[in-house]
């Protein structure tokens, strides 16, 4: 967790100032709770509005969902930058939780893969997946390999002749994520691909990448919450036969 210090003590001007009496001290306690409250109620709304518009939704959207004013929003976030990378960085550390249960919990390599993917896309953690990582550059022959700012991850695709996808790094602005947690997303992800494909279980020009952007694909949003489950499960069905590989 990445708040500052001096996001609690903000909540603390809304105190009454310390006095002598167990009374002053008493009345002070009720901020703090209500300000922790306040805090969950805004990440969670966080969570649900970015994720449903992204993260290019006004904090006056989050204001509204989490029931509270923009000013207290700005109170424990001094600028959307600092929620929006509060927010990916949270959710990039589940996904790589949930992939390292999928390593560590399946020994059949589709399973793992499967297992990671129906996980995160049911947690909807994919969705919130930080620009940094999603951003993806297409090279042709007449730009060069190295006309990009970009880094190369396990199991990236390679096809002679064609436009390569690859990863893309550097500073992309609000909601970067660290690079630490980039990083170890997306070494246990390349362990997840790595294995399927050794296994002659996934595809061979299938990367990091793509199953990266197969956990970010949200089915339209349905009325309906059983629907919209079905929906999301169907669309992953399609999305998981893609990437297997198939008999020649």
């Amino acid at each position: 967790m990445h708040i500052q210090d001096s996001h609690w003590s903000s909540a603390s001007t809304l105190a009454p100032a310390a006095g002598n009496g167990r009374g002053d001290a008493a009345r002070t306690t009720p901020l703090r709770v209500d300000a922790q409250r306040n805090l969950e109620h805004v990440l969670r709304a966080a969570r649900e509005v970015f994720g449903e518009l992204g993260y290019g939704a006004p904090m006056e959207d989050v204001a509204r969902r989490a029931r509270v004013g923009v000013g207290t929003v700005y109170r424990r976030f001094p600028s959307k930058d600092v929620l929006v990378r509060r927010i990916a960085e949270e959710e990039t550390s589940r996904l790589t939780d949930q992939a390292r249960t999928a390593l560590g919990q399946e020994d059949e390599p589709w399973s793992a893969l499967s297992r990671f993917l129906r996980t995160s896309v049911a947690s909807g953690a994919g969705r919130l997946l930080p620009p940094q990582i999603l951003r993806v550059g297409v090279a042709d022959e007449q730009s060069g390999s190295d006309a990009l700012d970009e880094t190369r991850v396990p199991a990236q695709r390679t096809q002679p002749d064609e436009g390569e996808l690859r990863l893309v790094s550097g500073d992309v602005g609000a909601g970067a994520v660290d690079d630490a947690g980039a990083a170890a997303l997306l070494e246990v992800v390349g362990r997840l691909v790595e294995r399927a494909r050794a296994a002659g279980q996934l595809r061979t020009d299938v990367s990091v990448s793509d199953v990266l952007l197969v956990i970010a694909t949200a089915a339209p949003s349905l009325p309906d919450a059983a629907q919209q489950a079905a929906a999301s499960a169907r669309l992953l069905d399609i999305l998981l036969e893609g990437l297997r590989s198939r008999p020649a």
